[in-house]
């Protein structure tokens, strides 16, 4: 299985062969992503575009994706490898703040640095910044502490002044649909004034969020999304003074045979002087997937986003298009799958050649803050998950924070992985388990549980887990364990013997297959199978199907775990390759 890294690297190649010169036309077809990166925005840098996304509460948080054309993306880091917290917060460390944390990023390029501010809805607007992108991120600045404060974006003038725009959280604030402008200090790490309201969307812009703040010739431009996430449109707001008062207007909406929202997303101008505006579409389990749309400033001074088949002004998203790669002339397709890995099956995002700092491809995630002791790299890009003990009383998987995770990576896709799991010879009141699950606000998956007579594998569900709803479980069959006695050279030495007890092991195949199934007037359902086998050659596919789900903002994802549920000083571990 291929990904996207080897397919860039192998179209760089082919170009370089064939004795490209500059600007080759790119056919593009959305999503151009078909992941889970709700909230994009982008800024360029010369010829280099960046991307960053909402993490809510998982880490490592706030991803950085590079791209050469707008439609090619590979992550090559994250921003936020640690997390504010005053100590009258809830502990990102400990517990999984589903839904919480990190919203709606904006990331900008100014006087040789970049930043990203971005909301957290219970602890106001922070900030970040690096001169290199790939490279490690500066330690978060709380620039304002007000509960509600999300969505905020930063906008530097060329006389020196810089402003911040934001909206309201309705769930924490108990107001929405409205937007501020705030002064803020040149070096971005303070407000120098109070925010203000500078527009009300109660009346035409219900639900309006998400601000992208712009100056282009004499008009301060907002643009802002509105409606929902699942059924709005894209408004533009503008004015002569950062203040207001602001216009509004349309500039992109859902129309028969497009595809909902469409929401949330940045303006960015290419290297060529074209105009791009890249959103989001909510795709359900799926996550919030990403769609590349032309614009183009109209005679009136407003944008237009997408294509204008009727001509009123107001655009609609486009199924795909044409874009210009610097660097080339030759002429290359590229679907939506295949800007992500090449075969509907790969399992695996784009991600970086260098690992994450916790030792992995970027593509891994953990739904909270992840402990030193979580996980160790293996040759090969194997991990080890060692078992984390979990507290009494203990609901499902919903509350469990080290649950290593990777996005659904397209409609239809398969995972495959090994599993070798070594439970911990002095546990045997409760058991250790591990096993391998498809996460959202239902769960479903495979389980082994330690036990006297083996390792007894199950096929667990939790629908509404969510809602504290309690884990089922259907015993499939028990796996025997093979002994590894210690090797005890100081025998010799007179040393007294320690009895440790013999480490035992045994090896499981697991298998998800995920398929999308359409349903009438909404986006498909992600139909997920899994199956195992004892040698990987031979299948058993467990009956029945499981409905995936998405979590609380984010799509569902899959993964690994391995817990323990009693006290003691050393842990099992469950060792994890994925093909």
């Amino acid at each position: 299985m291929v990904t996207m890294i080897r397919i860039r690297h192998l179209l760089i190649l082919l170009l370089a062969v064939a004795g490209c010169s500059p600007k080759a036309q790119i056919e593009y077809t959305n999503p151009i992503l078909h992941l889970d990166y709700s909230d994009p925005d982008v800024c360029r840098v010369g010829d280099d575009y960046y991307m960053t996304a909402s993490s809510f509460n998982c880490f490592p948080g706030l991803p950085i994706l590079h791209s050469k054309d707008l439609v090619h993306w590979e992550q090559i880091g994250a921003a936020l490898l640690d997390y504010p917290c005053d100590g009258t917060d809830a502990d990102f460390r400990t517990t999984v703040q589903h839904g919480n944390g990190v919203w709606a990023p904006a990331i900008r390029y100014h006087d040789g640095w970049f930043y990203i501010y971005v909301g957290d809805p219970d602890r106001g607007i922070f900030m970040v910044r690096t001169q290199d992108p790939a490279g490690a991120w500066e330690k978060p600045v709380w620039v304002v502490r007000q509960k509600g404060f999300i969505d905020p974006c930063p906008l530097w003038e060329k006389g020196g002044k810089a402003y911040l725009s934001h909206g309201l959280a309705g769930s924490r604030a108990g107001l929405k649909s409205v937007l501020f402008v705030a002064p803020m200090a040149p070096d971005g790490t303070r407000l120098t004034g109070p925010s203000r309201i500078v527009y009300d969307g109660h009346k035409t812009q219900p639900t309006i969020e998400g601000t992208k703040f712009y100056r282009r010739g004499e008009y301060y431009y907002i643009f802002s999304p509105a409606g929902g996430v699942a059924t709005g449109w894209q408004t533009v707001l503008r004015a002569k003074d950062p203040f207001g008062p602001y216009e509004e207007k349309i500039v992109m909406a859902w129309a028969p045979g497009t595809i909902n929202g469409p929401h949330q997303g940045a303006w960015v101008e290419s290297a060529d002087g074209m105009d791009w505006f890249l959103h989001f579409q909510d795709k359900g389990a799926y996550g919030r997937i990403i769609h590349l749309q032309p614009m183009q400033w109209l005679s009136d001074g407003w944008p237009l986003i997408g294509e204008d088949p009727d001509g009123d002004g107001v655009g609609q998203p486009v199924p795909g298009g044409t874009v210009r790669m610097a660097g080339s002339d030759a002429s290359v397709m590229a679907g939506s799958d295949a800007s992500v890995m090449a075969g509907s099956d790969a399992p695996v995002m784009a991600g970086s050649d260098r690992p994450s700092p916790m030792g992995l491809p970027w593509a891994w995630q953990y739904p909270a803050l992840p402990g030193p002791y979580w996980h160790m790299a293996l040759p090969e890009g194997g991990v080890r998950l060692y078992s984390v003990e979990q507290k009494w009383p203990y609901r499902s998987l919903w509350d469990c924070p080290n649950v290593l995770q990777q996005k659904f990576a397209a409609e239809s896709f398969m995972v495959e992985a090994k599993m070798t799991f070594c439970p911990n010879p002095q546990l045997k009141e409760k058991g250790e388990t591990a096993g391998f699950v498809v996460m959202g606000n239902d769960y479903a998956g495979l389980r082994l549980t330690d036990t006297a007579s083996g390792a007894v594998l199950s096929y667990i569900t939790c629908p509404g887990a969510s809602k504290g709803a309690a884990e089922q479980e259907v015993e499939l069959c028990t796996l025997p364990y093979t002994s590894h006695p210690l090797p005890h050279a100081y025998e010799s030495k007179n040393v007294p013997l320690v009895d440790y007890p013999d480490r035992q092991e045994t090896t499981l195949y697991v298998k998800l297959e995920v398929a999308p199934r359409p349903v009438e007037g909404n986006v498909p359902d992600a139909v997920c199978h899994f199956s195992y086998s004892m040698d990987g050659e031979e299948w058993t596919t467990v009956p029945g199907e499981f409905i995936s789900r998405p979590e609380l903002w984010i799509g569902a994802k899959w993964g690994f775990f391995c817990n323990r549920f009693s006290p003691k000083n050393d842990a099992g571990w469950l060792d994890v390759y994925v093909k």
